[in-house]
């Protein structure tokens, strides 16, 4: 047979999808999700999944506030008394007694706060309401006095619209609005006395209910988030209790010198504000110097500012390093966007809270490998592990 007489021979060329992505990558499967575009999505898709589900849940929390504020608030006071219930266990008082007794002291204390609020406001109110009506006599025969011309007319016309909101239908759906928040306040108050209780008398066994699914490693990792977030839960509230009385008192001694009608509500006001963090001491300060103003001018005022900053100045210079310690030390700006963020979601129970939780789970990141071993991602980069980097990245081969 001649050469073209015989049988062509079939050449077969392997055209599949995985042979083209071999040849193409050097022996390397190719995708479009191995490169830095690719890479770039998947953090994308990765992060938008993180972030709805986020938002899922602080929706979802937003809804049930009734249950959750409580909650929290009743974590957190049995965490500040963590180590009272512990010390009375190991002294053989029985667990139903030793609760019994820290939730006696804690309603005791919450109950002498209210009633000392309600009663110096009582007894106080006559005199600083007759002197602000007097300031403001005053302030409006100042105004008459200055160069410029003030309608009086128009002055008159807000006070009667103000008096009229007052009387009318809207204000009244609002004054409903209130009483329904005054129950929910009661409710949830109740439910927080409730939580506690079990909390002061069941918290370890509780917990340990909670960790049985989880083993080895996982196990001990919870192990320490449970145990860092009760520590850091009660370091935050009994150092900033004693932060906030020892500036009551002395805020209280200087309103009291300079004869500040309202001292003991205030120097009460001062120490409740002083549990959110930078905005509080600013608003004790100007509640306490427009007191002064209305009742004894503004030379009064100046000196009660004076005061303020001067207390403030030492607690923030002396007592939180001591009493806080540099581990419940958060920056100044993480605790403004925790203040904001949670003042947005949650009022003024979200600003109070907001700190504590920021400062749990920045606790949680520092024991999250090992009991003095924060994650990888947070730990600090030395000199010597920078270099190391470069050095490594300089004797790459490049590709």
């Amino acid at each position: 047979m001649g050469l073209f007489s015989s049988a062509p021979k079939t050449v077969r060329v392997d055209t599949s999808a995985t042979a083209l992505r071999v040849a193409a990558g050097g022996g390397k499967p190719w995708s479009l999700w191995s490169d830095g575009l690719g890479v770039l999505a998947i953090r994308a898709l990765q992060i938008m999944i993180v972030v709805a589900i986020a938002a899922a849940i602080i929706v979802g929390i937003q809804q049930v506030t009734v249950v959750t504020i409580p909650l929290v608030l009743a974590l957190i006071f049995a965490s500040a008394f963590a180590p009272v219930m512990t010390w009375l266990r190991r002294h053989g008082v029985p667990s139903l007694v030793a609760t019994l007794m820290a939730l006696l002291a804690i309603l005791v204390i919450l109950g002498a706060v209210s009633w000392l609020i309600v009663w110096a406001v009582r007894d106080q109110w006559d005199t600083l309401s007759a002197q602000a009506e007097a300031g403001l006599q005053d302030l409006l025969a100042w105004g008459r006095t200055l160069p410029f011309d003030i309608d009086h007319d128009q002055i008159d016309e807000w006070i009667a619209q103000l008096q009229s909101f007052v009387t009318s239908p809207q204000f009244g759906s609002r004054a409903i609005a209130g009483v329904s928040a005054v129950a929910n306040f009661v409710t949830g108050l109740v439910l927080m006395v409730v939580m506690l209780f079990f909390f002061l008398k069941d918290g370890p066994q509780m917990w340990a209910f909670l960790l049985r699914p989880f083993r080895g490693d996982n196990y001990e990792r919870a192990v320490r988030i449970g145990d860092k977030t009760v520590q850091t839960l009660g370091s935050y509230v009994r150092g900033t209790a004693t932060v906030a009385a020892v500036d009551a008192v002395g805020i209280l001694i200087g309103l009291l010198i300079l004869q500040v009608p309202l001292a003991i509500p205030l120097a009460v006001l001062v120490f409740l504000l002083a549990f959110i963090p930078i905005v509080g001491a600013t608003l004790a300060g100007i509640l306490a110097a427009l007191v002064a103003l209305v009742a004894n001018g503004w030379v009064i005022a100046l000196l009660v500012v004076g005061v303020v900053v001067l207390v403030n100045q030492l607690e923030g210079n002396l007592l939180q390093p001591v009493l806080m310690g540099r581990s419940m030390k958060l920056h100044p700006f993480v605790v403004l966007v925790a203040l904001t963020i949670g003042t947005v979601l949650s009022g003024i129970a979200g600003a109070v809270l907001a700190v504590p939780i920021t400062a749990v789970a920045w606790g949680i990141v520092q024991v999250w490998d090992g009991p003095h071993t924060p994650a990888r991602w947070a730990r600090p980069k030395h000199r010597e592990d920078a270099a190391a980097t470069r050095a490594r990245i300089a004797d790459a081969p490049v590709a």
